[in-house]
């Protein structure tokens, strides 16, 4: 996803907390594939996205998360604050259920799934969105992965962090 935001689909906005549960999924699942040092690996990151998007931060947004009433989980409230801050059309999370469409509505924010938001992307321009793939599987080095492999490990990430069988 975000190497088409790189690539310009659309600009990307997070929050300092969106950021951290970002870093600890990513020490979490570095930690459960076995790989050493997945504290740092997933600071490492969280750097590197920082680097590449530093327009994406989102500040301010506190202020509108007590007007947002009762949501399934209140912990996810600084999400949608930080949208209407950034007045953002589209949520992406794998968390829908989080975020009701009749909370949403009034505010004119959707949320999608990664899945969806990906090939509604894709979607707009597929010659330029191929391009923004062909690009990062290009910086894959250790091991370096063919177009087909890299589209298979996708899929196969895409449904294992849904909970779906590949």
């Amino acid at each position: 996803m975000l190497s088409l935001a790189e690539a310009g689909f659309f600009r990307v906005r997070w929050s300092e907390r969106v950021l951290d549960e970002t870093e600890a999924a990513i020490a979490k699942v570095t930690d459960a594939k076995g790989l050493p040092d997945a504290v740092v690996r997933a600071r490492t990151s969280r750097e590197a996205i920082e680097e590449a998007f530093p327009d994406a931060a989102v500040t301010g947004y506190e202020v509108l998360v007590a007007g947002l009433g009762a949501l399934p989980d209140p912990g996810d409230a600084h999400v949608i604050a930080a949208a209407i801050k950034t007045r953002a059309a589209v949520i992406v999370t794998e968390n829908l259920k989080d975020f009701p469409a009749a909370v949403l509505e009034p505010l004119d924010i959707e949320a999608k799934s990664a899945d969806a938001f990906i090939a509604d992307t894709i979607g707009l321009d597929p010659g330029r969105a191929v391009a923004a793939v062909r690009q990062m599987r290009e910086r894959f080095k250790k091991p370096s992965k063919t177009a087909e492999v890299l589209l298979l490990d996708m899929e196969a990430a895409a449904h294992t962090d849904c909970g779906r069988p590949p």
